[in-house]
């Protein structure tokens, strides 16, 4: 990228079973904010989003296949800039282990990562607030997440 080149911004979209629906509702209630930006999700989690609200996602391998590695590697590249999980934390994952490596990924490379509806609602704002584009270099969070 050539200093001064304006890209648009990059979040990774993904939710466990049971908060799909959720997420689902939150992207509805975010779609006008959301169409702005370049979306990534699990295959599953994508299209339950893409079934309900027609966004343009970009899709990766369903989580218990590698999708969550993915993410994490888009983060690796610096190619996500936000993250948006939704989390059960109530239900046992057979791949819990990929969840914890891109929570330790988004905390090592400073990539904003939201695991509930509160946190989600706060880093699509900061997003939104940038105007849904950046400087190449990285994001300015201005300590404001």
């Amino acid at each position: 990228m050539q200093l001064g080149k304006t890209v648009t911004l990059t979040i990774g979209l993904v939710a466990h079973d049971e908060k799909k629906r959720d997420l689902v509702a939150w992207a509805g209630e975010h779609k006008q904010a959301l169409e702005k930006l370049n979306l990534f999700a699990t295959g599953t989690t994508g299209n339950a989003i893409i079934d309900a609200l027609g966004l343009k996602i970009s899709l990766l391998k369903s989580g218990p296949l590698g999708g969550d590695a993915q993410l994490g590697a888009m983060i690796v590249e610096g190619k996500l800039d936000a993250c948006v999980f939704f989390i059960d934390p109530l239900t046992a994952m057979p791949h819990d282990v990929d969840v914890k490596a891109l929570t330790r990924l988004a905390t090592l490379y400073d990539v904003p990562f939201a695991c509930n509806r509160s946190t989600a609602d706060a880093i699509l704002a900061n997003l939104t607030r940038q105007g849904a584009i950046r400087e190449a270099g990285g994001i300015d969070h201005g300590g404001q997440l």
